[in-house]
């Protein structure tokens, strides 16, 4: 019981120097997204995304990305038209970032939440943002 305490805590630490170290510009630069998403009928389900990758950014650490079981090929089909349009930008940005931040001691977890940013910036429909503790298991999960 006491090293679920102590995860917990470092959980919370490291989320809330995220938060004051570029975690809430991050997480309003994909809520605007997602707003100007939502001009267009057409592109609601970026929108939809955009707002997930927003909560996903705002407190990344203690939760990770799984896929959904019932995306289908219009989940994959929006994914390639994303990967295109703004896909490899946002990617490209959260590398670029985790690199600048890796170079200092402190900046090594935030790095690595960057890196975790990346593969739903790449592909972010068809995945939901769980708890990490509560992740699935089995052979549909994201990662073993």
């Amino acid at each position: 019981m006491r090293a679920r305490v102590t995860i917990g805590s470092v959980r919370l630490v490291l989320n809330i120097l995220w938060l004051i170290f570029g975690g809430l510009l991050l997480a309003l630069g994909y809520a605007i997204a997602g707003l100007i998403c939502f001009v267009l009928v057409v592109t609601i389900p970026f929108g939809i995304a955009a707002f997930r990758m927003a909560n996903y950014a705002l407190w990344p650490f203690g939760r990770t990305v799984v896929p959904k079981r019932t995306a289908g090929v219009a989940s994959a089909l929006g994914n390639v038209i994303w990967f295109i349009v703004a896909g490899w930008w946002l990617a490209l940005g959260h590398i670029v970032t985790a690199v600048g931040q890796a170079i200092t001691i402190i900046g090594i977890p935030l790095a690595i939440a960057n890196i975790k940013l990346v593969p739903v910036s790449l592909f972010p429909l068809g995945h939901e943002i769980v708890d990490a503790d509560e992740r699935p298991v089995g052979p549909l999960s994201a990662r073993p």
